[in-house]
């Protein structure tokens, strides 16, 4: 089974485009930045400038939206800190959106050609993937990261005995590409998931029972792959089947058959995919990828975090807050987080590749849990007790079996700061910090079905139902994790509909603005219908795996294998994201279910050729 795929350029659309303020004063910068992670430009800067890092103070305000593209340093931004060093001025630069469709990185951009062999009773045999990366005009920090990862991930959720993926990096007269939300994992899930939907067309094969076949089984994990990534811990038969039950897949199938029947072109796509995520073991070599994370307990009993993960709209602070409360027995309420900025922590890695959670709030958990064993030096001293003999519930350390016997935590810290009453040799103060660094990566999966249908006349695509499941491990606020899947989910289904950087052959952007950039609505969605089975990692204390970039890597494919099914009456095969109405349109009209198989074929390899202008909308 051979197919070429196109993973089309698509603009990031954060809701507040990059900006920046640079001042100096008496031979020091302070800069705010919309960025994802301001150790990562206090460096850059301080490299570009030849100016030690320690006068150079970065602040990330409340960031409104990164995606992977507030990674690091523009060039407008390090010339407006050379323009306010050079003036002696404050200097402000805000780009437009239309600026920030030119000039911000452009996100996916490859071209791949996948073969996946598979023997008469549905067993993958081997996988080979080439590809094109278009890198645009000049590499940035991360451009070659999601070619990479697309390697790394591209035989999904399977055992596939031989795999070969190579890639060409290609310079553009373009914008830049690099890290969008997924970076290379929701390429890579885009290949398979198509191969082997193609692959059961061929075989005559159901897609469900393909996928069960082939599908890395529970007693598998720890689970090698073969580019060197460990799966940690998964149970994706039991995913899978919650999918198909939510759905009610049976139900389905006889309602496509009667809208078949009644000339309506009904489809089912399965989606199921891994990712990578907790980005950033530092054994890798790739990345200095641990984290620093910091807790102090007040004379007042307050509590205050310090985290190098710099938030742009996940709900971080929410989410630490809720960590440290549970380890300390104090309310959310009593715990302030404090985040990007330099003058205040004094390390970051910053926020990217799904690991807020999973990393960032481990180093804190563990910062936290060396307070609480201090505390508990401090309380087994004040009760003249043994440190096994006491027990900590609700903020109270008490001696077992004497509960009235007990200190707060409120009381332990005025001690601890205080000074005056602690053991031998204990320095006062209670806080602890930790810098932690992930043994390795974690891997979330899902299912995701969509169910479409394309209305002949227009082409139109109407999403009717998308259901759903992931196991991302541990939750730690649900209200949050769904949040995360929304906004995912959709950037997804946007990249299979609707969404697509086009240039003119001279180079012209001709998708620079919002009226030119098919961007979804609100309206165009049906409610997801999200749920989740759980699966801990052993890789990190939180057993959470993280979600950031989940549906951004499981949707699209799921868009285009129910289009797909739905055109299955044409002869239809395969069809190139974005799936705008024209390019249905053009593959259904005029074509009959009773056209040959090859005729039928080379006009739709005909169709599928052609690029349209997107559609404004």
């Amino acid at each position: 089974m051979r197919e070429r795929f196109v993973n089309q350029r698509i603009a990031a659309l954060p809701m507040e485009p990059r900006g920046c303020v640079a001042l100096w004063q008496a031979g020091a910068l302070t800069f705010w930045q919309s960025t994802q992670g301001v150790h990562k430009t206090r460096g850059l800067v301080a490299e570009a400038l030849d100016v030690p890092e320690h006068a150079i103070r970065v602040i990330a305000p409340d960031v409104g939206g990164g995606f992977g593209v507030k990674f690091g340093l523009y060039d407008e931004e390090l010339l407006a800190v050379i323009a306010a060093r050079q003036l002696r001025r404050p200097v402000k630069w805000i780009e437009t959106r239309s600026e920030s469709m030119l000039a911000t990185n452009h996100g996916r951009g490859q071209v791949h050609t996948g073969e996946l062999a598979v023997d008469r009773d549905g067993r993958f045999l081997g996988l080979r993937v080439t590809g094109i990366g278009d890198m645009g005009a000049h590499l940035e920090g991360f451009t070659c990261l999601p070619p990479v990862l697309c390697g790394r991930l591209v035989t999904g959720a399977y055992r596939m005995p031989a795999a070969s993926y190579a890639v060409r990096a290609v310079f553009t007269n373009a914008t830049p590409t690099g890290p969008y939300r997924g970076a290379g994992r929701p390429e890579a899930s885009f290949i398979i998931e198509r191969l082997v939907d193609l692959a059961a067309r061929e075989l005559g094969a159901d897609p469900i029972e393909i996928r069960k076949l082939n599908f890395v089984r529970d007693e598998d994990f720890p689970f090698k792959t073969l580019s060197g990534l460990t799966f940690d811990s998964g149970r994706y038969g039991l995913t899978f089947d919650r999918a198909l039950e939510i759905l009610d897949v049976t139900r389905v199938r006889d309602e496509q058959a009667r809208a078949r029947a009644d000339g309506r072109f009904f489809g089912i796509g399965l989606s199921t995919f891994i990712e990578t995520a907790s980005t950033g073991p530092s054994r890798t070599g790739a990345l200095a990828g641990h984290e620093y994370g910091a807790v102090r307990v007040e004379p007042t009993g307050r509590v205050t975090v310090v985290t190098g993960t710099s938030p742009h709209g996940q709900g971080t602070a929410t989410t630490f807050a809720q960590v440290v409360a549970d380890e300390l027995g104090v309310q959310p309420d009593d715990v302030t987080v404090l985040h990007g900025d330099t003058a205040v922590v004094p390390y970051g890695f910053g926020t990217g590749g799904s690991r807020a959670a999973s990393v960032g709030a481990s180093a804190v958990l563990l910062a936290a849990q060396r307070v609480k064993e201090k505390a508990r030096k401090i309380a087994a001293h004040h009760l003249e007790a043994a440190e096994p003999d006491l027990e900590f519930d609700a903020g109270r350390f008490f001696v077992r079996g004497f509960p009235d016997r007990a200190v707060t935590l409120r009381e332990v810290a005025a001690i601890a700061h205080r000074g005056a009453r602690l053991p031998a040799d204990m320095e006062p103060g209670l806080e602890a910090s930790r810098m932690w660094d992930p043994p390795d990566f974690t891997i979330p999966f899902g299912v995701y079905i969509a169910v479409v249908e394309v209305v002949a006349a227009t082409g139109e695509v109407k999403l009717l139902r998308f259901v759903a499941v992931d196991d991302v491990g541990n939750v730690i606020n649900p209200l949050l994790l769904e949040g995360q899947l929304h906004g995912g989910i959709a950037q997804g289904i946007a990249q299979a509909l609707w969404e697509e950087i086009v240039y003119d052959e001279s180079g012209q952007l001709l998708s620079g603005s919002l009226m030119d950039y098919a961007a979804p609505r609100a309206d165009v969605f049906p409610d997801f219908e999200l749920d989740r089975t759980v699966t801990p990692t052993p890789v990190n204390p939180l057993g959470a795996k993280g979600v950031g970039e989940a549906g951004c890597v499981g949707a699209p494919q799921a868009i285009v294998n129910a289009v797909v099914d739905a055109l299955a009456p044409f002869g239809v095969t395969h069809v190139d994201m974005p799936l705008r109405p024209e390019k249905l349109w053009r593959l259904m009209r005029g074509r009959a279910a009773s056209q040959t198989p090859s005729a039928r074929a080379a006009a739709v390899s005909a169709e599928c050729t052609q690029s349209a202008m997107p559609t404004p909308r």
